[in-house]
């Protein structure tokens, strides 16, 4: 997809400043950063950041703290 920094900015909600700060420094809040994945479709790609693990035991819990 192909979008212009001023066309991102009036999509998302996001200021135009904020827009090519993160261009130019890979810094956004994570707000702005999510209202950007939705424009893009791509809010998918958050899932396997925030995949929880799931444990059959106790003791697969300490096992992992462990390491």
């Amino acid at each position: 997809m192909k979008i212009t920094q001023k066309d991102m900015a009036e999509r998302t909600g996001v200021s135009l400043g904020s827009i090519k700060r993160f261009e130019q420094t890979g810094e956004i809040s994570f707000h702005s950063l999510l209202k950007i994945a939705f424009v893009l479709d791509c809010l998918d790609d958050f899932d396997q950041l925030f995949a929880q693990k799931y444990y059959r035991s106790a003791e697969e819990v300490l096992r992992e703290r462990r390491r």
